[in-house]
């Protein structure tokens, strides 16, 4: 057992980068579709798509998940493979993310991204036993904001300047 003035990090990797969707009937992306596979699993995207891992990435402290985060694909050719194993046409693969695929032509460096919670850093930091305690402005069980008074009623003046109409649901037959 950890004593709660030890800080044991740990960095989590090699996820796999797709799931068979049994109720879709098609590979679906764990992270989102834009996350790099390990250069050496490439080649089995074609064969064994679920055994390709991802290039991402979480980090957990003495077993809580701090955040997480993945390299990014950055060469056309890997992204357009990504979007034909997640089921989408060329033509939809373009339609969708053409501005991408294209931009990818003129080269674009390596990159990453991590999002971590500060708010659970600091939880275990200070021994608190739940996120709440150390939020500035926690929300209540309905998410509002009870400091803020949030959300809110917008006056009608604000949605005419910032040309916002509201339209009524209709109820489903």
């Amino acid at each position: 057992l950890l004593k709660k003035d030890d800080f044991k990090f740990m960095w989590v990797t090699e996820f796999p980068l797709l799931e068979y969707s049994e109720e879709e009937g098609r590979y679906v992306a764990m992270h989102h579709p834009f996350t790099m596979p390990m250069e050496e699993d490439l080649p089995l995207i074609d064969t064994d798509p679920g055994a390709v891992r991802a290039k991402a990435y979480d980090i957990v402290l003495n077993g809580t998940e701090l955040g997480g985060g993945s390299v990014r694909i950055h060469q056309d050719d890997i992204q357009e493979k990504m979007f034909e194993v997640l089921g989408f046409t060329k033509e939809r693969a373009r339609e969708q993310f053409g501005f991408l695929l294209d931009a990818f032509k003129y080269g674009v460096p390596p990159h990453a991204g991590l999002a971590y919670g500060l708010d659970r850093v600091v939880m275990l930091m200070v021994g608190a036993d739940s996120i709440r305690d150390v939020i500035a402005f926690p929300k209540v069980k309905d998410a509002s904001c009870l400091m803020m008074e949030a959300p809110a009623p917008v006056d009608p003046k604000q949605l005419e300047d910032l040309d916002i109409a509201i339209v009524e649901k209709k109820e489903e037959e």
